[in-house]
């Protein structure tokens, strides 16, 4: 799919998306470049891998930095809003992007607690407590000026509501990010901070490789009306669409990128 073509406009707006360096985020990153956002990427690797990502995002004519930390570590949360701060000294958007899947897909009769925790931190608890951080420093912003566009993006999945036994701690993750973005949707409606939700289908990405082929044959007896796989570009278009203020009486709202999984057909 052809990626996005605008003519860009570079301005003082930035944009923070987590799990940043490739695929879903890095499609999201470049999407909000070419509408002129500078943007902020984060990943746990360390700088030099993320030199690629960088040049993309740079090659449209806006500014991007990379800086390391882990979102489930309060230490390292604190530590990128902090740089945020101190590099551009202003955070319009937040998408909440990084996450993982488990390292084996075990039923949820066998499932480990470790592989729990380390999803629901790295899924759930982190994105909630940036998201916590990020918008009282969104409050302040506000406050200052009352005019400032700030919006709260949370990248979910259809397993918030699609059951995977396989891998029960991914949807539980995803689910309970779902009722995150109602919290604060709710929370941060007075300020004029709104709170959205997308959530991606079957992706195209490096990490969906090994079930291409089942994939491939799923979609194409009709899985998705729309018969195709979906891509980092599709997700971006989504999150571009919002931070440009073109939802401004929306807030709350769940924004499916799925060709149609979430439909209901006779």
């Amino acid at each position: 799919m052809d990626e996005i073509k605008e003519e860009v406009q570079p301005t003082e707006v930035v944009a923070l998306v987590t799990g940043s360096r490739r695929g879903i985020g890095l499609g999201i990153a470049k999407a909000l470049a070419t509408g002129g956002f500078n943007i902020v990427l984060n990943g746990i690797s360390p700088p030099s891998g993320a030199e690629e990502a960088i040049e993309k995002i740079r090659s449209t004519g806006c500014r991007a930095e990379y800086i390391q930390s882990d979102i489930s570590v309060r230490a390292d949360r604190e530590k990128l809003v902090a740089k945020i701060d101190g590099q551009f000294g202003r955070l319009d958007i937040l998408v909440n992007n990084a996450g993982v899947a488990p390292h084996v897909r075990l039923d949820i009769l066998e499932a480990t607690e470790e592989s729990f925790d380390r999803l629901i931190n790295i899924n759930l608890k982190g994105p909630y407590f940036l998201t916590q951080a990020v918008a009282n420093w969104m409050i302040e912003q506000k406050i200052d000026d009352q005019h400032r566009n700030c919006k709260i993006i949370n990248i979910s999945s259809i397993n918030a509501y699609t059951a995977s036994t396989s891998r029960g701690e991914y949807c539980v993750s995803k689910a309970g990010l779902s009722m995150m973005t109602a919290l604060f949707a709710s929370r941060l409606a007075e300020y004029g901070i709104g709170v959205y939700e997308i959530r991606p289908g079957i992706i195209e990405t490096d990490m969906t490789v090994p079930v291409k082929e089942k994939y491939d044959q799923l979609i194409s007896e009709g899985l998705t009306p729309i018969k195709r796989w979906g891509t980092p570009e599709d997700v971006g278009r989504a999150v571009l669409a919002i931070a440009k203020d073109y939802l401004p009486f929306s807030t709350g709202e769940v924004i499916n990128v799925d060709g149609g999984f979430h439909m209901k057909t006779l």
